[in-house]
């Protein structure tokens, strides 16, 4: 019994040491891109400015960006936002002060990190927005939240406002 029970832990023993002395390769990360993803370079950016009458001087910018799939990404950032607040952010048709028709409805500005609460961009499908952006006739609206539609933040864009940067 004894010599079985040697046996088996000499087989066992000699299993451990073949596999624990095999070097395992170190790979290095992957680091190009998947087809379809890259960078992001081409935008245009407009500047969102404070409307409160409270005096909170809630401000920030609105960047569209140009994907290779000729998608367009918007991203929102602002500034003096309240936390645990969402504020509701919406593109309207025609300039600030004129326009009240809602183009598109975008996920809400996180008060907290002040940029979109569901994702860092917002996905706008449509293969010709962004090459129609530079005539759109719209501005940007950012509300105090979701249960008080006072406009805290507004900025034109499109054909209403020169942007502040593009490439």
């Amino acid at each position: 019994m004894i010599k079985t029970y040697i046996k088996k832990l000499s087989v066992l023993t000699m299993i451990l040491i073949t596999f624990g002395s095999c070097d395992l390769e170190r790979l290095d990360s992957a680091q190009e891109a998947a087809e379809g993803g890259g960078t992001l370079d081409t935008f245009t950016a407009y500047t969102i400015d404070s409307t409160d009458p409270m005096g909170s001087n809630v401000f920030g910018r609105i960047v569209f960006w140009k994907t290779d799939l000729e998608q367009t990404l918007v991203q929102i950032s602002m500034y003096n936002t309240i936390e645990d607040t969402f504020h509701p952010a919406v593109i309207i048709d025609g300039a600030v002060g004129v326009g009240t028709s809602v183009l598109t409805t975008l996920d809400d500005v996180d008060g907290t990190t002040g940029e979109l609460t569901e994702n860092k961009f917002f996905l706008i499908t449509d293969t010709s927005f962004y090459d129609s952006l530079e005539t759109l006739d719209a501005h940007v609206s950012i509300a105090l939240s979701t249960v008080d539609n006072t406009v805290v933040a507004e900025g034109n864009i499109g054909a209403n406002a020169t942007p502040v940067d593009s490439n």
